[in-house]
């Protein structure tokens, strides 16, 4: 029997069948997805109308402790930032002057008025605060922070060597200079209560803090010193540090300190041999 194809039939070839099942194949994957989709949805709806109480709750929390640290800022850090600055500033002027004084031209005299700047600053005068009481009173300010610096190096030239620790662990900076003194500082109040190995750990943390000419060759030098003063001396480790100098900071050789390389190296070279 024979057999017709209805006009404009064309019969579809393997190529075209695949292609007609993986069209399906897709549609269907597309339908699974959008189930998913519907069923995460209607999920996530449920949940958050079981827990709309703790959403708003914690939502209304988030709120608060935004209001409360722009209240803060606003109404009170920056006036107390304010009024700390003034405060300050007589202690600051106390502080300069026992600085700056000339100590060549009467050292007992100069000492002594030295010493009694330095208490005036940290005790405060002429009902002005000084830095204890700023620090005291303006805590979490950048003028006390700056306080617990300047209370610092005075107790230090007080010789008040653990209370210059103290407010010199309290001060924190990331500037390259004050931020490395501060450092230094406390290295030199351990050297004074001959706490060698503590003083070379603060030696050694000033000069990493930062790189520049003004203070790394200073604690390189007080580093290579202190390294062979220990009760164990360490020559290895202060050639290092004096041949760092020698080798970056030539021009501290003309200071005052610098002069004294050379015999600081031959010492480390002796005892390293």
């Amino acid at each position: 029997m024979a057999t017709y194809k209805k006009r404009g039939y064309k019969v579809k070839t393997k190529v075209e069948k695949e292609k007609d099942v993986s069209a399906e194949e897709i549609d269907s994957t597309t339908a699974e997805v959008f189930n998913t989709l519907d069923e995460t949805a209607s999920k996530t709806e449920e949940w958050v109308a079981g827990n709309q109480k703790y959403i708003f709750i914690g939502i209304g929390a988030i709120a608060v402790v935004l209001l409360g640290y722009l209240i803060y800022t606003k109404l009170i850090a920056a006036p107390n930032e304010v009024e700390a600055s003034n405060e300050v500033y007589q202690a600051n002027a106390y502080f300069d002057q026992a600085t700056n004084i000339n100590l060549n031209e009467n050292m007992a005299s100069g000492l002594a008025t030295r010493d009694s700047l330095y208490k005036l600053s940290l005790e405060g005068a002429e009902g002005k605060f000084g830095y204890l009481k700023i620090i005291s009173e303006y805590g979490g300010t950048n003028a006390a922070n700056l306080a617990n610096y300047s209370a610092g190096i005075a107790q230090l030239n007080l010789r008040n060597y653990k209370k210059a620790i103290a407010h010199l662990q309290e001060f924190s900076s990331d500037d390259i200079i004050i931020g490395a003194k501060a450092k230094g500082a406390i290295g030199d109040a351990f050297v004074q209560l001959e706490q060698m190995d503590t003083a070379l750990e603060y030696y050694e943390k000033a000069f990493k803090h930062s790189k520049n000419d003004a203070t790394t060759p200073i604690y390189l030098l007080k580093a290579g010193i202190t390294a062979l003063s220990l009760e164990t001396p360490q020559p290895a480790k202060a050639l290092e540090y004096f041949n760092r100098i020698e080798d970056e900071y030539a021009s501290f050789k003309n200071t005052v300190d610098g002069k004294m390389l050379d015999v600081y190296i031959g010492k480390a070279e002796a005892l390293n041999n």
